[in-house]
């Protein structure tokens, strides 16, 4: 029997390269923690813990991961396009003189894995949704979802002439629609943070304590003036582009300037009430006059902006002027 259990122990480790992503809660580490994760789901047909390709989470799930304990995992489970980043806690926000008071007071944060998109969503990119989604059309998008400004240098579906690798600009509903059609979300205000800040420990930008040049990211200074395309600059500590400088950014909370001091989550906060689930769902039945977070400076704005800590709040709808970017998150759903 033993010799049996054997053989099935070594088939299962040599399966795993092409079909399990042992690391399930994405810590960089194989571990017993992974097993207690295929432990919760057993009986069940999670497609996302099972090792071994066959249906059903089960002891044979267990003992392939077992067999890999020790193990760093590969990168094979990332989505294309995106980037993982690590589970981890930091503290969020800034006592810096440079710090607004909605900035204040630091405070440590933990957060789930989650996966981050390495670039602000395209204007190509964006094109392919509202192809795929008459209704968010710029000729047929409910009032009720925009200010005015929707699509404001588009004509009908088609994007300015070489502008394809540029970030689109679009209102808080949109991103989230778009975001939910490429099976992702937007990021929370606390994951946008960590994310943004690459690594890096009480750092005032994604780059480290370096006053900003045009080298380091499109804003008021840059020479020549105007957005340009996603990565034309370094990507920080965790291969992330442009998250100073560019656009705004949509996060998914709802933007209060107290959170931060009277806030007592300090595991995968958001601000709002609301779950990210909720939101998902849900998002269309939230006021258009709610604001929501916005992140990263832009490149019409001055040093200010880039600021690792910098927050900002505009209204769902986007009035009145231009709106912001964004880029999009998912969850490592296990």
């Amino acid at each position: 029997m033993k010799y049996v259990f054997l053989c099935v122990f070594s088939l299962l480790v040599g399966v795993h390269a092409a079909i399990g992503d042992a690391d399930l809660n994405a810590d960089g580490e194989i571990n017993i923690q992974d097993l207690v994760i295929i432990a919760q789901h057993l009986g069940t047909a999670n497609a996302e813990v099972d090792q071994n390709g066959d249906g059903q989470i089960d002891i044979l799930d267990l003992v392939l991961v077992a067999g890999l304990f020790g193990e760093v995992p590969t990168t094979s489970g990332v989505p294309e396009g995106m980037v993982l980043i690590p589970a981890g806690s930091f503290e969020m926000g800034s006592e810096d003189e440079e710090a607004w008071n909605m900035e204040k007071p630091v405070h440590t944060v933990h957060l789930d894995a989650f996966f981050m998109d390495t670039h602000e969503v395209t204007n190509a990119e964006y094109k392919a949704f509202v192809d795929a989604n008459p209704a968010w059309q710029k000729g047929n998008i409910d009032d009720f979802f925009h200010s005015g400004y929707y699509l404001s240098r588009w004509s009908g579906t088609d994007y300015p002439a070489g502008k394809a690798d540029h970030p689109v600009r679009v209102n808080w509903y949109a991103a989230m629609a778009y975001a939910e059609w490429a099976g992702k979300r937007l990021p929370t205000e606390a994951e946008w943070e960590y994310a943004a800040r690459g690594g890096l420990a009480g750092k005032k930008y994604p780059w480290g304590d370096d006053e900003p040049t045009p080298a380091h990211a499109s804003y008021w200074h840059t020479s020549p003036p105007g957005l340009p395309a996603v990565g034309q600059y370094t990507a920080n500590g965790y291969g992330l582009y442009d998250m100073a400088g560019n656009l705004w950014e949509w996060c998914l909370d709802a933007y209060d300037a107290d959170f931060y001091a009277v806030s007592d989550d300090s595991r995968n906060p958001i601000a709002g009430g609301e779950t990210i689930q909720w939101l998902r769902e849900n998002f269309t039945t939230i006021p258009n006059d709610s604001e929501r977070v916005m992140r990263g400076g832009s490149y019409h704005d001055l040093e200010w902006s880039l600021y690792v800590f910098r927050r900002g709040g505009k209204q769902a709808n986007a009035p009145p002027g231009p709106p912001p970017g964004f880029r999009c998150a998912r969850s490592v759903t296990r």
